[in-house]
């Protein structure tokens, strides 16, 4: 009886680890690095022609597996048909260059539980992770501004240097709804549906590439912590 009564304070207090997972809730912090474009100049490179990008991150982590991340994200797309094997109509050339400024919310999925405590559970300090989402792109400069829909898709991985400190990088391309991304002037030829063909839901869309480091700082100390350090 002093066994089995032994085995289930062990399971309640596992079972209440795993579901209370990480010692805090939230996280906030910056992330930089570089934007690329990616639509009718350049649809095979996912690095060409980076700019700078750079903004803030705020995540809700639910467990050690799964968290609800939201970023708000400027960065710049610049783009030239020279620079592509695309034949145009007529052979019109054109170069463009726009800031841009999103903000998103994404699902990211831990593929090792990722904590620097409960080590019992086998949680890692470093983990990869997939993300998927939802966000909105705006993109004013010259005589056409660009509002839009995106839908990123990523992974990265994420490392905690240290109680509450953590460090990541990840990689996403975000693919819009929208082919007017890379035509912010109206004059002139532009890449707004250059053949003029009929466009599915993603195809013959813009969209842009991210390559992002990020550093965290957690908050928010969740209530009934089976620990004390």
């Amino acid at each position: 009886m002093k066994s089995a009564f032994k085995w289930l304070i062990l399971f309640m207090i596992v079972g209440r680890a795993t579901v209370v997972a990480q010692e805090y809730r939230y996280e906030i912090g910056g992330m930089a690095g570089m934007s690329m474009y990616l639509g009718d100049a350049n649809q095979t490179s996912l690095f060409q022609g980076w700019n700078p990008a750079a903004g803030v991150v705020f995540r809700n982590n639910l467990n050690f597996r799964w968290a609800f991340k939201a970023d708000l994200l400027m960065g710049k797309i610049t783009g030239d048909t020279k620079n592509t094997e695309n034949v145009f109509p007529g052979h019109a050339q054109t170069a463009f260059s726009r800031t841009f400024v999103e903000l998103g919310g994404q699902i990211e999925f831990n593929f090792l539980p990722y904590s620097d405590k409960f080590a019992y559970l086998n949680t890692s300090k470093i983990s990869p992770y997939l993300l998927v989402g939802l966000g909105l792109t705006l993109a004013p400069g010259g005589n056409k501004t660009f509002f839009g829909i995106h839908f990123p898709i990523g992974l990265g991985v994420k490392y905690k240097i240290r109680n509450r400190l953590n460090l990541g990088v990840e990689y996403t391309i975000h693919r819009l709804l929208g082919d007017a991304f890379d035509s912010p002037n109206s004059e002139g030829f532009n890449l707004d549906n250059p053949y003029q063909i009929h466009s599915g839901l993603f195809k013959n869309k813009d969209g842009y590439n991210t390559l992002l480091f990020s550093i965290t700082w957690e908050f928010g100390l969740r209530d009934g912590r089976c620990i004390t350090n």
